[in-house]
């Protein structure tokens, strides 16, 4: 036998154990999260549009969640997705993503044109890091206005926009950044130069469960 096909067999009953813990820690993550907020295994499934029976494989590391699953557990137990990867035992010191295969991730007034891809997340750490490719690519008369918890770094790529934060407006090209407190209201004010592609990258404290 060849010594790539070799080297596959080996490789598969590692990947297939490192699929079932991270399974089991998406689990573990969901009913920790459901259990702080006094939710029975119905109630949540209902808010988040699943059945109860598919809630409970998630719960017991019974299945895989679409990453459209994941986001709406997220939004019902009011955490952000990245969340739900925090005790996933496996270190992963290094993220490697290819071009363009950033995981697409649904935020507040993201859609056709407002596109959001996580780049890497934090395990076991005080702190959450959610690097962002943030990707605007068609007028919108409104803008989402966000405000939440930490710090967070912005860095221009390609395009020219227009950002807010609280009641102040900068312009951002290519090369710029803005630093802020992310706990003051801010968004995109006016795209003057499309497709907009910047960098967003989110610091705060880790939410103790």
């Amino acid at each position: 036998m060849p010594d790539h096909e070799n080297q596959q067999t080996r490789d598969e009953p590692v990947q297939q154990h490192s699929v079932e813990a991270l399974e089991t820690a998406i689990g573990k993550q969901v009913r920790t999260s459901r259990k702080r907020l006094n939710l029975t295994v119905a109630a949540l499934a209902k808010q988040a549009q699943l059945s109860s029976g598919m809630l409970s494989k998630i719960e017991n590391g019974q299945t895989s969640p679409s990453l459209a699953t994941l986001t709406s557990l997220a939004n019902a137990l009011q955490i952000p997705v990245t969340s739900l990867f925090r005790g996933y035992e496996e270190q992963r010191d290094v993220t490697y993503i290819k071009a363009g295969e950033g995981l697409p991730i649904e935020r507040r007034g993201s859609g056709a044109g407002h596109q959001y891809q996580l780049l890497g997340h934090t395990i076991g750490k005080p702190y959450n890091i959610e690097p962002y490719l943030i990707t605007i690519d068609d007028e919108r008369e409104v803008f989402p206005v966000f405000q939440h918890a930490g710090m967070e770094l912005l860095y221009m790529l390609e395009g020219k926009l227009t950002y807010r934060h609280a009641n102040k407006t900068y312009t951002l090209r290519p090369g710029d950044s803005l630093f802020f407190d992310a706990e003051a209201s801010h968004g995109p004010d006016e795209l003057q130069k499309l497709p907009c592609r910047y960098l967003s990258i989110i610091v705060s404290e880790t939410t103790s469960i």
